[in-house]
């Protein structure tokens, strides 16, 4: 598999006002065809990065959808060239492979759209010399990005792959997840705090039952720290409480841009979800499927809860290679 590295450097105005320079790693895999059809962007989930496929040689570190991205696996980099970006605020912004601009790096950093992401993916795929997207995915924050791609660009995108996402951020987000971690931001240990509401919502009880029982949790709060930033977990918390795409785009629009474009869309949630129901997403697919549209809605069961949409891939790696036909 081939792969490479780059860094979009921007001016960018954020929707909240702010003009300011920003520079965003990226990460590709596989090669680019001439015509650039064959481009694949994926996003990346809440605490992910750039570094979606492959295995750093210096320290063993695998791309956290490398089970799915690479040459013969479902987003076969034998056919596709896939890029993925960090968001603004990224997470992991300590480990010095993670270029991204933030509250880090930036006093006094703006707040961030999920529509502020969008734009300057939309900046690096004009800059790849990329007209269209062959297919827009990602799981969790990336499945908002994905979204946001097809209620702002779906000129510019053929397909949407949403992996335990929703149009909306959910009634848990906004009322228990978001206020909570505003307040153990306060605390005096707050990053390990922040990571360990993190950890308990992702994987729920049944999943943390299953992965520590055995193992010293604290211990592994302390290797997840090494490379997170407080100020970005706390920044990407608020952009993904306010999630709403509805909100730049009203739903009458979007179904017609669809129906214009002839967008073919996946969205798999996950039933033990503590981030996001199922019933909002189906709903919306109905919608969707009523309207005409090529939409293929999927429900799974995960041992790990939310974060079975990176950890357990195998649930809908099948579905995802079908979009990509």
């Amino acid at each position: 598999m081939r792969t490479g590295q780059g860094v979009l450097r921007v001016l960018h105005t954020f929707e909240a006002g702010q003009t300011l320079p920003l520079e965003l790693g990226y990460e590709t895999y596989g090669e680019l065809q001439p015509d650039g059809s064959n481009a694949v962007l994926v996003c990346h989930y809440y605490t992910g990065t750039m570094h979606a496929a492959g295995t750093y040689p210096e320290d063993g570190l695998v791309g956290w959808w490398d089970n799915l991205i690479g040459d013969g696996k479902a987003i076969d980099t034998r056919k596709f060239f896939v890029v993925c970006m960090n968001a603004p605020a990224n997470v992991q912004v300590i480990d010095p492979r993670m270029v991204s601009s933030g509250p880090e790096s930036i006093p006094d950093f703006p707040e961030v759209d999920l529509k502020d992401i969008t734009r300057l993916q939309f900046e690096l795929m004009q800059q790849l010399g990329i007209q269209k997207w062959h297919a827009v995915m990602g799981p969790s924050y990336g499945a908002m990005q994905t979204l946001m791609w097809g209620a702002l660009y779906s000129g510019h995108v053929q397909r949407l792959g949403v992996v335990a996402g929703a149009p909306q951020a959910a009634v848990a987000l906004k009322h228990f997840f978001t206020p909570t971690l505003r307040h153990l931001g306060q605390t005096a240990d707050g990053l390990h705090e922040a990571l360990r509401l993190i950890t308990f919502c992702g994987m729920g009880s049944d999943g943390m039952e299953l992965q520590f029982q055995d193992q010293d949790f604290d211990a592994y709060l302390g290797s997840r720290r090494h490379f997170a930033s407080l100020k970005h977990i706390l920044s990407v918390g608020e952009t993904v409480s306010r999630h709403d795409i509805f909100r730049h785009c009203p739903l009458e629009q979007i179904t017609a841009n669809w129906q214009r474009a002839g967008l073919k869309i996946l969205s798999v949630n996950i039933l033990s979800d503590q981030f996001f129901p199922s019933q909002p997403m189906k709903d919306f697919a109905c919608q969707m499927q009523q309207s005409g549209i090529a939409h293929t809605h999927m429900e799974i069961q995960c041992k790990l809860g939310h974060l079975g949409c990176v950890f357990e891939t195998q649930l809908f790696e099948g579905a995802i290679q079908k979009l990509l036909e």
